[in-house]
């Protein structure tokens, strides 16, 4: 069983983009924190205030693909689907 880690960033190109970032992130932040196999969970402004440094860790694939399936269906991945992602993912 492999871990999934992922790390990378979250780049804003507008202040409304930036604005959901930090009015949403942190009931995001709770609810993947409180889901079967999340390892560990940080998104944390880098020194650019458009740029959020991502790193995050699930048990195994398949608590990771229930979260990104969360995600994808909650407030959070509505509201910042369109906001550029650079991840690279490992353990897949």
């Amino acid at each position: 069983m492999n871990s999934i880690i992922l790390t990378g960033q979250l780049i804003c190109r507008s202040d409304e983009e930036n604005a959901a970032v930090v009015e949403l992130l942190p009931r995001h932040i709770e609810l993947t924190l409180a889901e079967p196999g999340c390892v560990s969970f940080a998104v944390e402004q880098s020194d650019d205030p458009w740029i959020w440094d991502v790193t995050e860790c699930f048990k195994d694939a398949r608590s990771y693909d229930l979260h990104q399936a969360r995600v994808q269906a909650s407030e959070w991945g509505h509201a910042t689907a369109d906001i550029e992602r650079s991840y690279t993912i490992s353990g897949l």
